[in-house]
């Protein structure tokens, strides 16, 4: 090998790369993070190679206790990452052969297609399992909320306009259910992770007889009862970046029901809601106007989630023109699944502690939701019961609202005499529709807030999620 060359394929050629090449082409300042998992790759490649022999039992421990020692090295932060060497499995292999000669064995029937792949899936594997943790603790926090605002009014909206009485444990399980979509979607993106592309080489795999399956069981790839899972066909394993996608994509889908709860908060914190009290620890003053009080956690939240959203498309975009299998565009696949993974790491990481500490405000919410406007639809079904065909009493509905609007009064105050020169079915007793806990209470079909339901539902998602 000529002096100075690329140390793993300089053979066939003359010329160094230009700086220009060097520069563009090197990952290790951003793939380092996959280290970890190279090493556990790699330690379980050399374990496998002794298993076939072609590692002798000294070579295979030597390499071991040196792969070992540089995750000390890495881990403590004095690890030396040159870009001449491209990434991090060239870094690895590098200080490896500075420890032990067997590390010029190391890559036998290997390929960085299939390294990379492997470290991606172990990667993806552990990053999903913490943000599902960390989701199950901002979810929870939501059913402690809904737990003790069980029966306090609140309004609900469409169109950010007011629109039928809920209650705020409601809301809060609303937020659950959209959390859970979250686990399980991170759930499906670990299940799809299980599976192990390492030995499909290049893109062919290898003459030699290699193992996958123990180098699978190893590395954790393995199905409920221990046994191992291994990709199928090589040309996939290498070229596909499905997971990777379907992991910003759930990221971007978390990131997307935190960007609607902050916006949300952000109404509901404002002095023209004042729905919810946040803590100062998550809100910032003005350098100017000393009486501000601004949501600043919040509205990064939601400018994380476009961040996130960029990434899922970056991704979209990579392989979506690529021939089978690898090409070099694919390295630029670890930004995007990184960055994705530690903004929503760090949206949770703040909700989780910012969820417990919201203090709802009450005597606002109750305010709102006894709005008697709100009572617009049960008015309807009131007429319904009454043998109203439902799009008649819509239309009469209508003309209540219009005639409070033109006299300047509630619904609720509209004389009886004036309601029945609209409908002669509105009776005295059309009056009791406008009271909360009536409203509430006929609710008593699944999925809607009567506070009997929410508290089996509260009960039975604290099981689940726990």
């Amino acid at each position: 090998m000529q002096n100075g060359s690329q140390a793993t394929w300089g053979g066939r050629f003359k010329d160094l790369p230009a700086q220009n090449m060097i520069q563009m082409g090197e990952s290790v300042s951003f793939d380092y993070k996959l280290a970890p998992y190279d090493i556990a790759c790699s330690r379980a490649h050399a374990q496998m190679l002794a298993k076939v022999g072609i590692l002798t039992t000294e070579e295979q421990q030597a390499i071991d206790e040196g792969l070992q020692a540089l995750l000390k090295t890495i881990e403590a932060g004095e690890f030396d990452w040159n870009p001449t060497l491209e990434d991090v499995h060239m870094n690895i292999e590098q200080a490896l052969l500075k420890i032990t000669p067997a590390a010029a064995k190391l890559h036998t029937a290997r390929s960085r297609n299939d390294q990379v792949a492997t470290d991606t899936h172990l990667y993806i594997k552990d990053v999903s399992a913490k943000l599902i943790a960390k989701i199950k603790a901002c979810t929870l926090a939501f059913v402690d909320h809904a737990a003790a605002n069980l029966e306090q009014p609140a309004p609900s909206y469409t169109h950010l306009q007011r629109a039928q009485p809920i209650t705020i444990a409601h809301y809060c399980l609303a937020w659950v259910e959209m959390l859970y979509r979250d686990i399980l979607e991170f759930e499906n993106v670990n299940e799809r992770a299980n599976v192990c592309p390492l030995g499909s080489g290049a893109l062919a795999g290898t003459t030699l007889p290699i193992d996958r399956e123990y180098t699978a069981s190893l590395l954790g790839f393995v199905d409920s009862n221990g046994n191992p899972r291994v990709t199928t066909n090589s040309l996939d394993a290498i070229a596909s970046r499905d997971l990777i996608t379907k992991f910003a994509f759930a990221c971007s889908q978390l990131a997307n029901h935190f960007s609607r709860l902050a916006e949300d908060w952000i109404l509901w914190a404002s002095a023209e809601f004042q729905f919810i009290h946040l803590p100062d620890a998550y809100t910032t003053g003005s350098s100017l106007m000393p009486q501000k009080r601004n949501p600043d956690a919040l509205e990064l939240t939601r400018g994380k989630a476009s961040r996130v959203q960029g990434n899922l498309m970056t991704l979209l975009s990579l392989s979506k023109a690529q021939a089978l299998t690898y090409n070099r565009d694919l390295q630029e696949d670890k930004p995007a699944a990184f960055d994705s993974a530690e903004q929503v790491s760090m949206i949770l990481d703040t909700f989780a502690d910012l969820l417990p500490k919201v203090a709802f405000n009450h005597a606002k919410l109750k305010e709102a939701a006894l709005d008697p406007i709100l009572f617009a639809t049960d008015i309807a079904d009131y007429l319904v019961e009454k043998g109203v065909p439902f799009r008649d009493s819509h239309h009469i509905v209508g003309q209540l609202v219009a005639e409070a609007e033109k006299s300047g009064m509630a619904l609720n105050e509209i004389p009886l005499e004036t309601a029945q020169q609209i409908s002669t079915q509105l009776a005295e007793d059309f009056y009791q529709v406008f009271d909360f806990e009536r409203s509430i209470s006929k609710r008593i079909a699944t999925g809607m807030p009567n506070p009997r339901l929410n508290a089996g539902l509260i009960e039975q998602w604290r099981q689940k999620i726990s």
